[in-house]
């Protein structure tokens, strides 16, 4: 398909002339993400309200072009990205906060808001909303929603789908939706708000979100602890939250992660540690003190052979800065990465990076382990370069040898990233084939002829698929 057998001139009856993109320089800004799939589509529109949206996808049902709904293009997995040309239709416009209601603590906004923006203005009320994934800079919160994405939050707060009370949904054949409540309570029929949270605009395109929030911790205490034991600093944060504190956030940090942060930016890291644990509580100001006492102590009687504590913005700074020097560190070892957000039980972290360590010696890669030890999502970063094919076939076999591992361990292939097109070829790994034939029976009885986001989950060449 291409520009010119698309009905650009119906597309712009509907969002305007001025809302439709078809020069090359213009498509070209559209045709990847952050996993660095690409895919060139044959139009961008950018409507500006539901029905707008309901209009185009009506169109592409009749015309048989397929629509894939775009955010920030900040996703890792390709989700976004137009691999079958076509029209991709992006939020831009519809970017207001429609509705604050600190009395009953909940927010309604266009799928455009940007997730930074959104924080900052419920905090002008006293309000938190806590999912915090790492491009909240400039993500949308319709694309977090369409993602579920989560954060370092996510060990005390949950993700996104936590804090997404009902929506304004328009389906694949451009019917206008509405699911969930405007309460904290509602168990009326199927609960199709949490079945498209998390769809990766395969069933839906948001059309306005509403999301609960929660009263904001009036502080927070953050804390390093150096263990020369991996198996300890797990054994450590099983023990924080079986000792009843919940901390805000829980970063691990590998040795491999240590030596290539303090190789690029030297902070007096301690290399010869197997692990780090950045640590961080929030809550009653008056009870900071005592749960980072608490937390200290768990982790020296752990094995933790140190632990410091900032007491003042700028120390927390300080310890924070090791964790965010992550992704420009990796970026001077090689030209590119495979991040896996694998996720497994707590109490497997250690094994999943001790096979991590055997991959990285049995395909002779350097691989990084680091993220979100609470939880037990653990980013695996397999560093490569692009432009050797060895190398890059090499990663690859790591990468599949991973994701076998992490479920042999009980895990997930996904904790906040998602499938799109990089974990398609795996999807059925882990929900099976009879889950498989139902989330695809889902999209077929929503989007019979296929039209919204396709290839994204579901490989197409499987052979139901062919036999449908």
């Amino acid at each position: 398909m291409n520009a010119t057998s698309l009905p650009i001139s119906e597309i712009a009856g509907i969002v305007g002339r001025d809302n439709v993109l078809t020069a090359p320089e213009e498509l070209c800004c559209y045709s990847y993400d952050a996993s660095r799939i690409k895919g060139f589509p044959d139009c961008v529109a950018v409507p500006g309200s539901a029905r707008e949206v309901s209009e185009l996808l009506k169109l592409a049902n009749r015309a048989r072009f397929p629509v894939f709904p775009r955010g920030a293009g900040s996703g890792m997995v390709g989700a976004s990205v137009p691999r079958l040309g076509g029209l991709v239709l992006t939020v831009g416009r519809m970017r207001r906060i429609l509705e604050l209601d600190p009395d009953n603590m909940l927010a309604v906004v266009e799928p455009g808001v940007v997730l930074g923006d959104f924080q900052k203005e419920v905090q002008r009320h006293g309000l938190f909303y806590p999912p915090d994934p790492a491009s909240l800079p400039f993500s949308t919160i319709g694309g977090n929603v369409a993602m579920c994405s989560g954060g370092p939050r996510a060990v005390k707060y949950g993700v996104t789908r936590d804090y997404v009370l009902g929506l304004e949904v328009v389906l694949p054949t451009g019917t206008i939706l509405k699911t969930g409540t405007r309460t904290v309570k509602g168990v009326v029929g199927y609960d199709l708000t949490r079945l498209m949270v998390g769809s990766e605009g395969t069933l839906g395109v948001f059309t306005r979100i509403i999301l609960r929030l929660i009263p904001a911790p009036e502080g927070s205490r953050t804390l390093m602890a150096v263990f020369p034991r991996l198996d300890d600093a797990a054994r450590a944060v099983c023990d924080i939250i079986r000792n009843r504190v919940i901390p805000s956030t829980l970063e691990l940090m590998d040795q491999a992660t240590l030596r290539v942060i303090e190789n690029y930016l030297p902070l007096g890291l301690p290399t010869e540690a197997e692990a780090v644990l950045l640590i961080e509580v929030d809550g009653r100001e008056r009870l900071l003190d005592e749960d980072a006492e608490r937390v200290s102590r768990i982790c020296a009687e752990s094995g933790a052979s140190g632990v410091e504590v900032a007491h003042t913005p700028e120390e927390k700074d300080r310890l924070w800065r090791a964790r965010r020097s992550i992704s420009p560190a990796l970026r001077q070892i090689r030209s590119g990465k495979i991040n896996e957000d694998v996720t497994v039980p707590r109490t497997r972290i250690p094994s999943l990076i001790r096979a991590v360590r055997g991959l990285s010696e049995r395909h002779r890669l350097t691989i990084v382990c680091f993220g979100h030890a609470g939880d037990g999502n653990i980013h695996t970063n397999i560093m490569l370069d692009m432009g050797d094919p060895d190398e890059r076939q090499r990663a690859e076999k790591a990468a599949e040898e991973l994701f076998r591992t992490v479920l042999d361990l009980g895990g997930t292939l996904s904790g906040e990233h998602g499938v799109g097109i990089a974990k398609s070829p795996f999807f059925q790994w882990e929900v099976g084939e009879e889950g498989f034939r139902t989330m695809w029976s889902i999209k077929q009885a929503l989007d019979p002829l296929n039209i919204l986001n396709p290839g994204k989950m579901f490989v197409p060449d499987r052979a139901f698929f062919r036999s449908r």
